[in-house]
């Protein structure tokens, strides 16, 4: 069962958010992931990707914005989302990228994740996007499954290094 809206709140990240942010980041990347891959490459996409220094970088990006999902005060989300100068593929002036959506393992199947994607999709309509894309692993059925519901259609690929491999993350966008 979904919980009510109203015990749902949402948030851009400050400074203070980090230590916490890092802990949900790191925990629901590994929840997310595990399965279907090698333990060591998880921990060495952690280590280069989820670290205090990386994410403080990332939030001083003025063009990349976090947003945290929180229920009945606990953090359970968040989602980056990147214009143009931070984006990783398209770098398109009239698109933003949905660089990160990750929730705790907790929730899945509570409407976080379409919460927050929902926030997303209304940022960009507040900042006159057109489009919003994002990279999600061709091996990640439920996620796809996810976007697709919501509307998002595979517009092309690219490969994404993992540890000792290179995985393959479909390009996917909807119009907003």
């Amino acid at each position: 069962m979904n919980p009510p809206k109203s015990a749902l709140s949402l948030r851009e990240a400050e400074i203070a958010d980090l230590a916490s942010l890092l802990d949900v980041a790191q925990t629901s990347f590994v929840q997310a992931f595990t399965e279907g891959n090698k333990p060591e490459n998880v921990q060495a996409y952690l280590s280069q990707a989820f670290t205090s220094l990386q994410l403080e970088k990332e939030w001083r990006n003025p063009a990349s914005t976090f947003l945290l999902a929180s229920l009945e005060g606990k953090l359970v989300g968040y989602t980056k989302v990147n214009l143009a100068a931070a984006q990783t593929d398209v770098q398109d002036p009239e698109s933003l990228e949905v660089a990160r959506l990750y929730t705790l393992e907790e929730v899945w199947g509570k409407g976080v994740g379409q919460f927050l994607l929902d926030a997303a999709l209304g940022f960009a309509k507040e900042k006159g996007m057109s489009y919003v894309w994002l990279g999600v692993w061709e091996q990640n059925a439920r996620a796809i499954r996810f976007y697709e519901k919501n509307g998002f259609k595979t517009f092309g690929s690219h490969p994404f290094p993992f540890g000792d491999e290179i995985q393959n993350d479909w390009l996917m966008r909807v119009q907003v």
